[in-house]
C-alpha cells in the first residue's frame, strides 16, 4: 500500500522511473526500492575514485512532494559527510534542485548530479562554510577532513550496496541469458502437430537413407 499525498500522475512517472533504475542502474547508484512509500526514494552513492570521497558509500534521500514533477524533490545525505553543498543536517544545495529544475528532468538525472557534486564540489553556494572556504583556500586541509569523514562514516554503506548490486545482476542474468526453445521441445506440448510434422519429414528422411545406401554399394565396388 502506497502511502502518499501523490497524484496519481506522479505516481506513474515515479513507478516507471523505478523500475527503470531497477534494470539499469547508473554507475556507482544502487536505488532501493520501498513500495509502501514511493515519496521517499533512497540510494546508496559510491564515492568516485579519485576523489576525497573515495572508498565511501554514501546513503541519499530524495523527498518528493505533491507538485512532482513540476517542484524538485529535495535532497539530503543520510550518511554524514564533509562536503561545501551538504549542511550539518544532510540538506543538499544544488541548482539542478532549485533554479534549473525542469519538469522532464527525473531522480535518475537527480542522482547523478548529486554524484557529480562528490567530483566537482560548488564553494560558490556552499551550505557548509568551513568545507566551502578550505576548498577554496587550502584544498589538502579539505581534502584531509573530508577523506577523515569518509573513512569514520562511509565505509559501512558496502555491503549493503554491495548486497543490491548482486540482487539485481542475479535477477535480470537468466533474462540476457536466456536461449530460444527448441521446436522439438515446444511440439512436445501438441503430440498431433508433431507427428504430422514427422510424416511430412519422411520423404527426405528416405532419401537420404537411400543415399547413404548408394555410397555403400559404391565403396563395395571399389
Amino acid at each position: 500500500m502506497v502511502t502518499t499525498t501523490l497524484s496519481s500522475k506522479a505516481i506513474r512517472r515515479i513507478v516507471k522511473e523505478l523500475q527503470q533504475l531497477q534494470q539499469s542502474p547508473p554507475e556507482d547508484i544502487q536505488t532501493i526500492i520501498d513500495d509502501e512509500n514511493i515519496s521517499e526514494i533512497q540510494a546508496w552513492i559510491r564515492g568516485p575514485d579519485g576523489t576525497p570521497y573515495e572508498g565511501g558509500f554514501f546513503k541519499v534521500k530524495l523527498q518528493i512532494d505533491e507538485g512532482f514533477p513540476d517542484t524538485p524533490p529535495k535532497g539530503y545525505f543520510l550518511t554524514k559527510i564533509f562536503h561545501p553543498n551538504v549542511s550539518e543536517t544532510g540538506e543538499i544545495c544544488v541548482n539542478t534542485l532549485k533554479k534549473d529544475w525542469k519538469s522532464e528532468l527525473g531522480i535518475e538525472h537527480v542522482l547523478l548530479t548529486i554524484k557529480c557534486l562528490l567530483i566537482v564540489p560548488n564553494p560558490e553556494s556552499a551550505l557548509n562554510e568551513e568545507a566551502g572556504k578550505l576548498l577554496l583556500e587550502h584544498y589538502e586541509d579539505y581534502a584531509k577532513r573530508a577523506r577523515l569523514y569518509t573513512s569514520i562514516q562511509a565505509t559501512f554503506g558496502k555491503n549493503e550496496f554491495t548486497a543490491l548490486s548482486q540482487d539485481r545482476s542475479s535477477v535480470l542474468k537468466p533474462l540476457s541469458n536466456t536461449t530460444p526453445v527448441s521446436p522439438i521441445v515446444s511440439n512436445k506440448k501438441r503430440p498431433q502437430e508433431q507427428q504430422e510434422n514427422i510424416k511430412e519429414d519422411q520423404p527426405q528422411i528416405k532419401k537420404l537413407k537411400i543415399k547413404k545406401n548408394d555410397k555403400k554399394r559404391a565403396l563395395r565396388r571399389l
